[in-house]
Parts: structure tokens; sequence; C-alpha cells
């Protein structure tokens, strides 16, 4: 097996929310490459099935992101595999898609609790051992959200553009011991989630795409591949950062729409 299938021999990953989506697809990412992969989610069933699923070294547990005591079972439960290397920030949960003045409080609380709170301690607990061993890599999931001004997705927005600036709180304090924090920040990705939104109406396929410079929605693995890069040794020099990973959403700026195969000119 080459070095790049197996860069992560010998490591331990946690991932929260893993048991679908992008979350599952890095644990698979992650696993191909050599890693043992706890995986969290809300519901420790489909946590333990998931894990089940890339092999016996790999566990499963479940709990709440937003529950201190969960989050410190969660960081427990990798050491278990003998310490802690990568943790992935990935547990969220979806906006109610409404105008501000109708917001309810309680669903602004849950979005950050789960999506800022959640990181917040999931990264203090993590922290702990990295620290002490001087090393570790944490990567969160931000979103092209946290990026720009979305309408109707007050919490989430922002939520997201919490993740992204303690990100470069966390990285710049930690850097000097080895740990570093990135993000990443996909657009819109072929998940459980997003169908859920194309289903109520919130969303539109073809709008999307026809937004999106390279003219397709991403892939799970796509967002997967980004995570493991951040999270390898080939990332060693990078800390702070968010990263789109959305086909260039964030970056268009023009007219009309942004997938026009002709303005190459080709």
């Amino acid at each position: 097996m080459s070095m790049a299938l197996n860069d992560f021999a010998a490591k331990v990953v946690l991932i929260t929310g893993g048991a679908r989506g992008i979350g599952f697809a890095a644990a698979e990412e992650f696993a191909t490459r050599g890693a043992r992969v706890a995986i969290n989610d809300l519901n420790a069933d489909a946590a333990k099935e998931a894990a089940a699923r890339l092999g016996p070294q790999h566990i499963g547990i479940g709990g709440d992101v937003a529950s201190e005591a969960d989050t410190q079972a969660m960081v427990d439960a990798a050491l278990s595999l003998g310490h802690l290397d990568v943790l992935l920030n990935n547990a969220g949960i979806a906006d109610s898609w409404g105008p501000i003045i109708n917001h309810p409080v309680e669903h602004w609380r849950r979005v950050m609790d789960v999506h800022v709170t959640g990181m917040f301690m999931l990264c203090q607990r993590a922290a702990v051992p990295m620290l002490k061993q001087r090393s570790g890599v944490i990567v969160s999931l931000s979103s092209i959200a946290g990026l720009v001004g979305l309408p109707r997705r007050p919490a989430y927005s922002t939520a997201k553009a919490s993740i992204a600036m303690l990100t470069k709180i966390l990285a710049v304090e930690w850097a000097a011991n080895g740990v570093r924090v990135n993000a990443v920040a996909p657009g819109y990705i072929e998940t459980p989630l997003l169908r859920v939104n194309v289903d109520a109406g919130n969303v539109d396929l073809h709008d999307l795409k026809s937004r999106t410079p390279m003219g397709e929605l991403g892939k799970p693995e796509d967002v997967a591949k980004a995570i493991a890069f951040l999270a390898s040794d080939s990332a060693r020099y990078i800390t702070g950062v968010t990263l789109p990973v959305d086909g260039g959403y964030t970056a268009w700026g023009g007219q009309g729409d942004a997938y026009d195969p002709e303005r190459a000119g080709l």
C-alpha cells in the first residue's frame, strides 16, 4: 500500500455526526487511509451501525454535542483506542428557513448550541490530550452560509460564520504546541439534508447548479478528501483557515448564471 493510502496508519480520528452524509464519507476516507475511527451520532444505534460498516477496529458512540457530559464521553471513547490525533466537528442541524422577525428563539439557541457550543466543548476536551502529546489536528464544518449572506437562514449562517472565527482563535492559541485547527466550508452537497430542503421547496436544484461556476453539486467525498488533506501532514504548515469546497460558489460575483461553459471562449 502506498503512503498516500496509508498516511493515517496508527492515527485515531473522532468524527461527530458521522453516521451519514459528509461525516460518514470522511469516516470512510480516514479508514481507507489507515485510521481507526470513532463515529458519534445523536442516535447511538446509527453510530454503531456506521462503525460496523467500516470494520471491527472502529467504534460508534451516541451523544449530543450540545451536552458537556456527552462531549467528554466522546473524547474518552476515542482515547480508549489509544490516543486522539484528529477531531472532525461535523455534527449539525438544519435551519428553519424563515424571516428573522418570525425566527423562534428556541430554535436559534439549539442551532447555536449544536454548531458553536458543541464545537467549543469538543475542542476544549480534545485539546487536553493533543496539547499534552504536542500534536493533533482539528477540522470543523463551516459552510458557504457562513461566508456569504443567505437570507432566511439567520441561525445557521451565524453559527457557521462563528465556526470560522473560532477556528482562527483556536489555531493561533494552539499553534506553538503542535495542534493545527482548520475548517472547510462546503457549498451545496448531495446529502440527505439537502434532499430534505429540496423536498420542502426551500431550494431549487437547477438554480443551485446555475449559481455554481462548475455547474454541478458537490459530493460528500469531495468534502471528505478536503478534510483529510487538512488533517494530513501534507497540510503541516496550514492552520487557521476556512477552505471553501463549493465549485466556485463563493468566488462568483458576476451577473446572471455563474455556470457558463462558453465564458472561456473555447
